[in-house]
């Protein structure tokens, strides 16, 4: 496993770090608590040291089974959370008000309900879950940030862009309070490196790629006639239309694979690594065999500049 300094928290973090979503149980419904458990204890023992979690995952579930296991390791485990809108509205819409996502009361209650899930004394880092740059000048998060800091109850604070925004964000780090970005970025979302990642590079920002198999078209698995179960988050991202243009891309996508003897997976977890600005990558993985293939693409190796042309050309417009 190699490491990587997540910005100015200077702490050396794994370069494939832990996402914990599927953990929750309430939006990915095909694993079970024994299954994560096994495959958290599996990360730990190849290295991983970072772990991304939030109290809306299982309301604080994903944050208790953490605790449950780091109680039973010796290592240093970073473990990144997050503070729930009020509102419940994933991503924030604009337009919205701070008050209705995140009041005063609610960010610190939200960070002592994970204080306690997790049983710990300071979190290493909170993170507001959702974010509008709308919110930039309204003193309310900052009192709040500034109290939980003085207090000793958080170290680092970040911010969990909202899905296919990499740029909104940019204007609250420049107000010198928040250390690290949560951003998706992936072989068909490379918007992140137009503004985001520069910005971070010159300001000593710590980023943190979410989403890098594109919650799963990246992974080869995805048909045109995919199904998930009931309730399953999949079933709303995954639209029909969706489904037949991941199998298009995916398909064009294998010819490069082919030549380069690559998995899909590895390809696209070694894509997100070639960036300087990114700090660790957190896939999902809730099974041990996701683990180690995961943890295995974490070797130093870099893809090749004529690679990586031909991935730039992979590029999808969510927009």
């Amino acid at each position: 496993m190699k490491y990587r300094r997540l910005g100015k928290t200077n702490f050396e973090v794994s370069e494939i770090g832990y996402g914990t979503w599927g953990m929750g149980g309430n939006m990915w419904l095909d694993g079970t608590d024994e299954e994560n458990i096994r495959s958290l204890h599996r990360a730990f023992d190849l290295g991983v040291n970072f772990v991304d979690t939030a109290l809306a995952y299982g309301k604080g579930h994903s944050e208790e089974l953490i605790a449950g296991v780091l109680k039973q390791r010796k290592e240093r485990i970073y473990v990144a959370t997050k503070i729930p809108p009020l509102n419940n509205r994933w991503p924030a819409p604009h337009g919205v008000q701070l008050r209705e996502a995140f009041t005063y009361d609610h960010i610190i209650k939200s960070t002592e309900a994970s204080l306690r899930n997790l049983k710990v004394d300071c979190l290493d880092i909170q993170q507001f879950h959702v974010w509008n740059d709308e919110w930039v000048n309204d003193n309310e998060w900052r009192d709040a940030v500034l109290k939980l800091k003085d207090e000793s109850k958080v170290k680092f604070w970040g911010i969990s862009i909202n899905d296919h925004e990499p740029e909104n964000g940019i204007e609250a780090a420049r107000k010198g309070l928040i250390d690290t970005f949560q951003v998706i970025y992936n072989i068909f979302d490379q918007s992140p490196e137009d503004e985001l990642f520069p910005f971070c590079q010159k300001h000593d920002v710590g980023v943190i790629v979410r989403v890098p198999f594109d919650e799963g078209s990246l992974t080869g698995s995805i048909r045109a006639d995919s199904t998930f179960p009931e309730g399953d988050f999949r079933n709303r991202y995954f639209t029909s239309e969706r489904k037949r243009e991941v199998v298009k891309r995916v398909n064009r996508l294998n010819g490069l694979l082919e030549r380069e003897a690559t998995p899909i997976t590895e390809m696209a977890l070694r894509y997100v690594l070639h960036h300087p600005a990114v700090s660790t990558v957190i896939p999902g993985m809730r099974r041990v065999g996701h683990v180690e293939s995961n943890c295995a693409a974490s070797d130093g190796r870099q893809l090749s500049d004529s690679v990586l042309s031909e991935l730039k050309m992979f590029r999808w417009n969510y927009r």
